[in-house]
């Protein structure tokens, strides 16, 4: 049952009956509080309202606390608030937004131009579209369903917000043939040797709807810590990529890695795989979900380097690491990216200074 506040009455008719009891004219209580009797005259009148100052001073004076005479001001104000249609309408429309907001960032949406409502009403319907919910009661189902490569956490709003962003553009792509699991097993081994340069990229969505698979581009959210999503979108398999990083060697293993959730088979209708590629693997971790992440992970270093590792000499220069790839074909980067991720090399060496971005060319796909 809603709680209905009661008529409150100005603390001002609480100090008059103060006064009355102790047989004191507001003339005698202003000299007391050695203030002008104006100012007693227009606490009890209503017209002024009581600050901390005057709180202290009136409790000094009459032996009550401070906090009793600011606490009367408070509910006077707040049942007078109630009282006010507009204060009531404008409340209700802070509750929506806060309503909104709990279902992900909605100020970031509108700027990234995703929702465009521009009044509550319209943003609500918005919202209720984006996230596929029947009602606003509802939470979306894609953050509850996603399966993490750090999988200890939940989605956070942003990552939940990105993978949307994904399906609905995943949606206005072109058709794709139909699916093909060998076909992609066997795009997914000859990329790293195709990949080289950003250019090599611009023909990538095309070449993975030929089997089956739409692969778009979502520019990562800010905070939102995430390479990659697998997914099934209308019976369609998808991949998203962020491009977070920019590098080519980066995005280069966030895609193989999708690749091989898919061709594993660890995609299902309602779980996308959500990806944070640089989450280091616990190996005491024997989940289903930590099992997957190795199984992809095996497969992707394994169409990197079929081969396994080239030997090196301990002391690595740019020459070595350019003859090193060029004898696997690949591009020099993606051969510094994987000996960072074996800690072969440290993240901040020389080598990857002017490493390839691909963000722009993911832009235009």
């Amino acid at each position: 049952m809603k709680a209905v506040l009661a008529e409150v009455f100005p603390p001002g008719e609480f100090l008059a009956d103060e006064l009355e009891a102790r047989g004191w004219t507001q003339a005698e209580f202003a000299a007391i509080l050695d203030r002008p009797a104006q100012f007693v005259s227009e606490i009890i009148s209503g017209k002024k309202e009581i600050t901390r100052e005057s709180a202290a001073q009136i409790g000094a004076a009459l032996g009550t606390s401070a906090e009793m005479w600011l606490s009367l001001q408070d509910q006077y104000l707040l049942w007078l608030q109630k009282q006010d249609s507009k204060s009531q309408s404008d409340l209700d429309d802070v509750r929506r937004r806060a309503r909104l907001n709990a279902k992900g960032p909605i100020p970031l949406l509108r700027k990234t131009g995703v929702l465009t409502g521009k009044s509550l009403d319209e943003l609500e319907d918005e919202v209720m579209r984006f996230f596929e919910l029947k009602s606003l009661d509802d939470e979306p189902r894609l953050a509850a369903a996603a399966k993490r490569s750090n999988h200890g956490e939940a989605l956070s709003s942003l990552q939940t917000s990105w993978l949307y962003m994904v399906r609905h553009t995943a949606r206005h792509k072109a058709p794709t043939a139909k699916y093909s699991r060998k076909a992609l097993e066997a795009v997914g081994a000859a990329l790293p040797r195709i990949l080289k340069t950003p250019g090599d990229f611009a023909t990538l969505p095309e070449m993975l709807g030929r089997v089956g698979v739409r692969l778009v581009y979502v520019p990562a959210l800010p905070g939102a810590k995430i390479d990659g999503c697998a997914m099934i979108v209308d019976e369609t398999h998808v991949i998203g990529l962020s491009g977070r990083g920019k590098r080519l060697d980066k995005v280069l293993f966030a895609l193989v890695h999708e690749i091989a959730h898919l061709t594993h088979g660890h995609v299902k209708n309602d779980a996308p795989i959500v990806e944070t590629i640089d989450v280091d693997d616990d190996p005491d971790d024997h989940s289903r979900e930590a099992t997957q992440e190795r199984e992809a992970n095996k497969t992707a270093a394994r169409w990197v380097l079929p081969d396994g590792l080239p030997e090196l000499p301990n002391r690595l220069s740019g020459p070595c690491i350019t003859q090193a790839a060029a004898d696997v074909d690949l591009a020099p980067i993606v051969l510094v990216g994987h000996l960072q991720h074996l800690r072969k090399l440290d993240w901040r060496t020389t080598l990857a200074k002017g490493a390839p971005n691909v963000d722009a060319v993911l832009a235009r796909w």
